[in-house]
């Protein structure tokens, strides 16, 4: 089914419903290695009738075709008979071609639109769209919204990109030879395309290939992306149908004593608790603010934070805090708090102990990650984000007499005393108390 929104800015169709010729990859064309040498049987070849192309056309410059193959191609791979006359499809062969891209670009960006040409004139608008509201999203270094959709992904049909130890790094066309792309030795793009597409999916979104890695190249402009792009991981997850955990990255699965244990394995890094639509997830952010954090410390990263910045898509309300790579953990942590919901704010304020950074009446990044716990209490905590100016409404004591806390004989452990209060019926409640001040 075709379905249009808005301007037929998410155009997708059904291709099951069409005819299309039968299209074979193999790893043999694709990658120059017989069939025979592929130890994962979903790499070795792909058959079936979606309209996938070649990575050999896929590279072709436009250019080199002139704006009559082009149309040639894209008819005989869509089954269609176009021809040059609909003046807005020139317009848009033209310009495509005049920016000098390859087919396999020009292709992944005309494909969702081809089958009803009135909204072909809506490719550009998208772009600039999108391009604007990447710019308006961002203001006083919070990201307004959560549901922000991903910069790029794979298109397996075009094999393209839509707008360490075992590593190596591979200059791809893929991702248009804007980043090298870190993946294991003896792992192949190419061949992790043909095993996706035998798994049915045709758009594919792979951190490595659609998140602009660090290299040394365009480090500006990789810190800009990542300023968005990092902390809204979690919207990814939370839109997606099926989520694969490649372990390996296309090469075969082996788990070796130690594997579950190792800090790089998946399930123990700190940007896997933005998968927030796992069942098991769902279920830890249910349990309260600390059970999250107490999952996050137990957790490891290549950066301490990127702990904080993995929080943020969970604890956050509306707004997320941006990516700042300058930031300490502590600040970080500060911007997620005046954006969580009044709940974890409650939880907060229960903290044991009062806090030692820049709030008393909630606990420091460094204090949530040595691991004591709060308890619940009914009640709304507000965080203006400010030095001052948050409050709390909630049960509370109105008076109560506190005992033996002027006691300093005991030089170096917290203070021992009682704190009695009465209830409504005016019946005494004695509670133990311990007081850390200093004795002035």
């Amino acid at each position: 089914m075709y379905s249009r929104s808005g301007e037929a800015e998410n155009c997708v169709y059904n291709w099951t419903k069409l005819s299309l010729p039968q299209v074979t990859l193999s790893t043999l064309a694709e990658t120059g290695q017989a069939e025979s040498t592929i130890t994962v049987p979903k790499q070795r070849s792909y058959t079936g009738r979606k309209p996938v192309i070649r990575s050999a056309l896929a590279s072709t410059p436009c250019i080199n075709f002139g704006i009559h193959g082009v149309l040639e191609r894209l008819n005989a791979i869509l089954c269609t008979s176009y021809t040059l006359n609909a003046s807005i499809l020139r317009s848009v062969l033209e310009s495509f071609i005049a920016q000098n891209y390859d087919f396999g670009t020009v292709y992944t960006n005309i494909r969702p639109y081809w089958y009803d040409l009135t909204t072909i004139r809506y490719i550009s608008e998208s772009w600039d769209r999108h391009r604007e509201m990447r710019q308006h999203i961002l203001a006083n270094n919070m990201i307004s919204g959560k549901n922000i959709p991903p910069r790029r992904i794979w298109d397996l049909y075009t094999n393209r990109v839509v707008s360490d130890e075992e590593r190596m790094n591979v200059w791809t066309p893929i991702n248009g030879f804007e980043w090298p792309v870190p993946i294991p030795e003896y792992a192949d793009l190419d061949l992790i395309r043909i095993e996706m597409l035998n798994l049915e999916a045709e758009y594919v979104w792979l951190d490595v290939l659609c998140l602009r890695q660090e290299s040394g190249w365009r480090e500006d402009l990789r810190k800009e992306e990542w300023k968005v792009d990092v902390p809204t991981i979690g919207s990814i997850y939370r839109n997606a149908m099926v989520v694969y955990y490649l372990s390996g990255l296309g090469r075969p699965f082996c788990l070796q004593p130690g594997d579950l244990e190792s800090e790089r394995c998946w399930f123990r890094r700190a940007w896997t608790l933005q998968e927030e639509e796992l069942q098991a997830l769902q279920t830890m952010t249910r349990r309260g603010i600390f059970n999250v954090l107490w999952q996050m410390r137990n957790s490891v990263s290549t950066k301490p934070l990127d702990k904080v910045t993995g929080l943020a898509y969970i604890l956050s309300a509306k707004s997320i805090p941006i990516y700042d790579e300058t930031q300490s953990e502590e600040d970080a942590w500060a911007a997620l708090v005046g954006v969580m919901p009044k709940l974890y704010l409650q939880e907060l304020l229960l903290y044991p102990e009062p806090g030692n950074g820049c709030k008393l009446w909630r606990p420091s990044w460094s204090q949530v990650m040595a691991g004591t716990h709060s308890v619940g209490l009914p009640g709304l905590m507000k965080s203006t984000g400010e030095l001052e100016g948050d409050w709390y409404e909630g049960p509370c004591m109105k008076s109560g007499n506190v005992w033996g806390l002027a006691d300093v004989s005991n030089e170096g452990i917290p203070r021992q005393g009682e704190l009695v209060i009465k209830d409504f019926t005016g019946a005494p409640h004695t509670f133990k108390i311990s007081a850390k001040h200093a004795d002035t």
